[in-house]
C-alpha cells in the first residue's frame, strides 16, 4: 500500500504541511529503531489464568475556593466618572399569552415602549421555559464526578503545559440563556433567525442558563475548569441601545452576581461583549438580517456593524455599551473580547471598518482610562485553509489568499500596524481605506491572537477562472473568498472524520495552524473555541451520548498537537476554551451537540459527557506545578 505521511515544521518559511510518499506501513516514529523489541522474538508459555484487570475509581477535582482576591482594575465606584450621567431602571417580562397591557403609554423608555419592541416582530410559536426566577444550586453528587474508563491509546509525548496555561469552557448568551424577553432584555437579531427558516428551532428557551447559572457554574467548577468564557448581551444592559438611555438594573445585578459566583467557585470570568447579538433596533426591518447570496456580502447574517439607529452609528453605540460594562466589571475580569467572529456578521467593507475602530477605542479605554491590568483581544474565525496539493504553487497561493481574507483583514492593522491585505481590498470594493493615523491608533490593540480553529478546509483556485476574475464579479458563486473549498485531498480521502456538521477532525493541521498564526501575526495565540459534534449523537440513548469517545479523541489529539507546536516549534500557545460546556442552540439546531454535557430539553437536566473528564484531565495531568 501507499502511505502519505503529513509533517510540519516550525520554521517560518516551512510552517506548511508537506506530503512525503512512503511505501508500505508506517514505522513507529515514537519508538527507537534500536530498542530491545525491534528485533526480539516474543516467547510463548502457558500460565495460570486469572482476571487481572483492575478498575481504578477517580473523581474529578473541583476548583478550590480562593484564598486571596486579585483585582484587575479599580472598582466601579472609582470608575463611574468614566461613564457619567447613567440612570438605571428595570422592566418586566413580555408574555404574548398574557392579557396584561402596559399603562404608561407615551412615557419615554417606559414599559409600553419596551413592550413595543417585542410586539413589532411577528414571532411564531413564542415559547417560555420552565423557570421564571433564579434557581439555587445543589451540590454535584460525587457519583457524577467519577471519571469514565480511559481510552486504550493516548498521546505519546511527555510534554507539559505551562503553569499559567488557560483552561476554560465557552458559551454565548444568545445560545444558552433563554429568557429572551425577561427582565428587561429586548430582541436581538439572532432571536428572529427562525422567522426566515420555517421549522428551524429558536433560542427562546435554549438552556435556560439565565435562571440556572448557579447550578451550571457549580457543575463547571466541579470539573476543575479555571476560566468561564461567556458573553453579555448588549440588549440586556441597554434595552434601548443608545447612549443616554436607561441602564437595566436587573441586567447589571444578574451579571454582577454571576461574576462573583464564578470567582467564589475558584474560577475566573472571561467576557465577550458582542457574540452575534445586535439589538433589533438597528434594523429597518427584520428581513435585512439575512445577507442574500450574489449581493456582494461577506458574512452569512448581518450583525449590523455598518448600520445606524437614530443617527447614532453602531460603532459609537457599541463603544458606549462596552464602556458601561467594562466600568462596572473590570475590577474582577482578567480577560475581555470585544467581538466574536465578526467576519461572519459583516455585510460590507464599512462593517469591517466599524468593528476594527470600535475594538481599538475600547482597548484604549480599558488600558488608558480604566488602567486595567487584564488582557483584551477580539476572536476571529477561519477554518484553516490548507492547499489541496502543497507542491502546487497555485494551490498554495489560493490557501494564502483564503487565510489572508479571513485573518489578515483584522490581523494586519491590529497586530502589525499594516493595511488590509490585497485579498480583502480586491474583493470588497467599498472597503474604507485606513490612514496612517488610523493604523497608528489601531496597531497593538490586542494582547494576544484569539482564534476558533474547529477544523481545516482544503483549498484550490477557482475551477474555470482566476481569483482576480472572481474578486471583480460581485455575483460570482465563489465569493467572497474566491477559492474552491473542499474536504478531500489529492488522495481522494476526506481531510478527517466527518461530524454531524461541517467539522472534520484535523489535529495535524491544528499544529500547522498554530505555527501559521504565531509566525504571521507575532503574538501569543489562544484558542477560544474548538469542539466537535459527534455524528448522530442526538439519536443515541442517554448513556451512549455520555460515552462520547470520538469527542474525547478530538480534544486529546488537538491538545497533543498543540503541545508539539509549543515545545517543538516555539509557538507561544497560551490557552484553550472548549466549545461548549453543554449542548446548546447552534443557530437553529439543537441536534448538533458540541457540548461537554448533555441537556434534557424537557427537564433541563445536565449530565457530564466522557469528553469533559478527558479534556480537563489531559491538561491538568500535564500542568507544570
Amino acid at each position: 500500500m501507499k502511505l502519505h505521511v503529513l509533517l510540519s515544521s516550525g520554521a517560518v518559511a516551512l510552517a506548511q504541511q508537506v506530503y512525503l510518499p512512503v511505501d508500505g506501513p508506517a514505522s513507529l516514529l515514537q519508538c527507537s529503531r534500536n530498542g530491545s523489541y525491534a528485533t526480539a522474538i516474543p516467547a510463548h508459555s502457558f500460565r495460570e489464568f486469572s482476571f487481572t484487570q483492575t478498575e481504578t475509581i477517580r473523581t474529578a477535582t473541583s476548583r478550590p475556593a480562593p484564598t486571596t482576591t486579585t483585582t484587575f482594575a479599580p472598582n466601579y465606584s472609582r470608575l463611574s466618572s468614566l461613564v457619567p450621567n447613567l440612570t438605571t431602571t428595570q422592566w418586566g417580562n413580555w408574555d404574548p399569552a398574557s392579557n396584561a397591557t402596559p399603562t404608561d403609554a407615551g412615557v419615554p423608555y417606559g414599559n409600553a415602549s419596551w413592550t413595543a419592541l417585542w410586539t413589532a416582530i411577528p414571532w411564531v410559536n413564542f415559547t417560555r421555559g420552565l423557570y421564571s426566577t433564579t434557581v439555587e444550586p445543589t451540590p454535584v453528587p460525587t457519583s457524577e464526578l467519577v471519571l469514565p474508563p480511559p481510552e486504550p491509546f493516548g498521546p505519546e509525548t511527555c510534554y507539559t503545559f505551562p503553569k499559567d496555561f488557560l483552561l476554560g469552557v465557552a458559551a454565548s448568551a444568545v445560545q444558552i440563556e433563554g429568557a429572551v424577553a425577561d427582565e428587561g432584555r429586548t430582541p436581538v437579531h439572532m432571536d428572529a433567525l427562525s422567522l426566515f427558516s420555517p421549522g428551524r428551532t429558536d433560542n427562546f428557551v435554549a438552556n435556560e442558563h439565565y435562571y440556572l447559572y448557579k447550578q451550571d457554574i457549580e457543575r463547571i467548577a466541579s470539573m476543575g475548569i479555571r476560566y468561564y468564557r461567556f458573553s453579555i448581551p448588549w440588549s440586556r444592559i441597554l434595552p434601548f441601545v443608545l447612549p443616554g438611555t436607561p441602564v437595566n438594573q436587573q441586567g447589571l445585578s444578574h451579571y454582577d452576581d454571576l461574576i462573583n459566583l464564578v470567582l467564589e467557585s475558584g474560577m475566573l470570568p472571561a467576557i465577550v461583549l458582542h457574540h452575534t447579538d445586535t439589538p433589533i433596533e438597528f434594523y429597518p426591518n427584520v428581513s435585512s438580517i439575512i445577507i442574500e447570496p450574489d449581493t456582494g456580502g461577506i458574512g452569512y447574517t448581518d450583525s449590523g456593524y455598518h448600520l445606524s439607529y437614530e443617527n447614532v452609528s453602531f460603532e459609537d453605540a457599541f463603544v458606549n455599551y462596552g464602556k458601561i460594562v467594562m466600568a462596572h466589571f473590570a475590577d474582577r475580569v482578567p480577560i475581555w473580547w470585544t467581538f466574536n467572529e465578526p467576519l461572519l456578521g459583516a455585510r460590507n467593507g464599512h462593517s469591517i471598518d466599524a468593528v476594527i475602530k470600535a475594538h481599538a477605542r475600547l482597548y484604549h479605554f480599558y488600558k488608558s482610562d480604566i488602567k486595567g491590568t487584564g488582557k483584551i483581544s477580539l476572536t476571529l474565525n477561519d477554518n484553516f485553509g490548507v492547499p489541496r496539493d502543497p507542491s502546487n504553487d497555485s494551490d498554495v497561493d489560493a490557501a494564502t489568499h483564503f487565510n489572508a481574507f479571513q485573518l489578515a483583514t483584522f490581523g494586519n492593522p491590529i497586530f502589525l500596524g499594516q493595511d488590509y491585505p490585497d485579498a480583502f481590498k480586491d474583493s470588497v470594493s467599498d472597503h474604507v481605506p485606513l490612514t496612517a493615523e488610523d493604523l497608528s491608533y489601531i496597531n497593538g490593540t490586542a494582547d494576544f491572537f484569539s482564534i476558533q480553529p474547529y477544523t481545516a478546509t482544503v483549498v484550490s483556485p477557482p475551477p474555470t477562472d482566476t481569483i482576480a476574475d472572481c474578486a471583480a464579479n460581485i455575483s460570482h458563486p465563489l465569493r467572497p473568498y474566491c477559492v474552491t473549498q473542499s474536504t478531500t485531498t489529492t488522495t481522494g480521502w476526506n481531510i478527517g472524520y466527518a461530524s454531524q456538521s461541517y467539522v472534520y477532525t484535523t489535529p495535524t493541521h491544528f499544529r500547522t495552524y498554530l505555527n501559521y498564526l504565531y509566525n504571521t501575526f507575532r503574538a501569543p495565540v489562544a484558542v477560544t473555541e474548538f469542539g466537535f459534534p459527534v455524528f448522530a449523537e442526538d439519536a443515541k440513548k442517554q448513556a451512549d451520548r455520555e460515552f462520547d469517545s470520538p469527542r474525547s479523541v478530538y480534544y486529546q489529539a488537538y491538545l497533543s498537537e498543540g503541545l508539539k507546536a509549543l515545545w517543538e516549534d516555539g509557538v507561544d500557545w497560551i490557552g484553550v476554551f472548549a466549545w461548549s460546556w453543554a449542548d446548546n442552540w447552534e443557530f437553529g439546531d439543537y441536534a448538533q451537540g458540541f457540548g461537554l454535557q448533555t441537556v434534557n430539553r424537557t427537564t433541563m437536566v445536565r449530565r457530564y459527557k466522557k469528553s469533559f473528564f478527558e479534556y480537563v484531565d489531559f491538561v491538568e495531568g500535564r500542568r507544570q506545578k
